[in-house]
């Protein structure tokens, strides 16, 4: 059965890696998700997609130029479906205390040599503190991210995020000794598929938001697919 994560909460229903778009995508029963992290001024981890904060909330700077207290005031519902209430930007431990999502990716975009370090202690940190090892897989496309991750917490699930094909994405998960490789749709081959799935590597297919498609993932074997529409995509797969 191809499983669903809910892209950034239920990005194409609610503001975008809000508390408000990660509680749709629970009430439509899905219960796994991906999101993106950066890390505040003052060391906390972000839920944000981009490093500056001018798209989700039409804010100048960047993300790490703040500290979380400050962030944690801005509504970030700029350029998503609209909405009628404010979404401020969430701390991850606002979404791990409120959210009982059965597994998450987390995704780090990018980060420098020295912050990379910091981003993973800071998610090794706060993952033990609420108990979800077994829940959490840290995702990028960043070699100094999976890195990082590798030497600084071994323990947590890691995972490739491939979106161009002019690197063999199975050579690099495996270097790094990742356990999911999130595969940008248009790479996803069935035979590209199965071989990764014969390296032990979860599948996880990404951006899906078409029905045929979704059908289509499925019937290639994909383990999971990542939508901004859970709703849809829990209708069109279920059984």
């Amino acid at each position: 059965m191809t499983l669903i994560y809910g892209h950034r909460g239920a990005k194409g229903e609610a503001p975008e890696n809000t508390l408000a778009s990660f509680q749709r995508c629970l009430e439509h029963g899905v219960t796994r998700c991906e999101l993106d992290l950066h890390l505040s001024r003052d060391g906390e981890l972000m839920v944000i997609h981009d490093p500056t904060l001018k798209r989700t909330t039409g804010l100048r700077g960047k993300v790490i130029e703040h500290d979380a207290a400050e962030l944690v005031r801005h509504d970030a519902r700029l350029g998503g479906p609209g909405w009628r209430h404010p979404c401020p930007i969430p701390r991850l431990s606002e979404l791990f205390e409120q959210c009982a999502f059965d597994h998450w990716q987390l995704e780090v975009k990018s980060a420098s040599k020295t912050r990379a370090p910091q981003l993973v202690r800071a998610i090794d940190a706060l993952v033990r503190q609420h108990g979800l090892e077994q829940k959490v897989c840290i995702t990028s496309s960043s070699r100094q991210v999976l890195r990082a991750a590798q030497q600084l917490a071994p323990q947590l699930q890691r995972g490739l995020v491939a979106e161009y094909a002019w690197l063999d994405p199975l050579k690099v998960a495996r270097h790094y000794g990742c356990q999911l490789l999130a595969l940008n749709w248009t790479l996803c081959t069935p035979e590209r598929l199965l071989k990764a799935q014969k390296q032990g590597l979860h599948v996880s297919v990404w951006t899906v938001n078409e029905p045929a498609l979704m059908r289509r993932l499925a019937d290639f074997g994909a383990d999971s697919i990542i939508t901004d529409f859970p709703g849809l995509a829990a209708r069109t797969l279920s059984p």
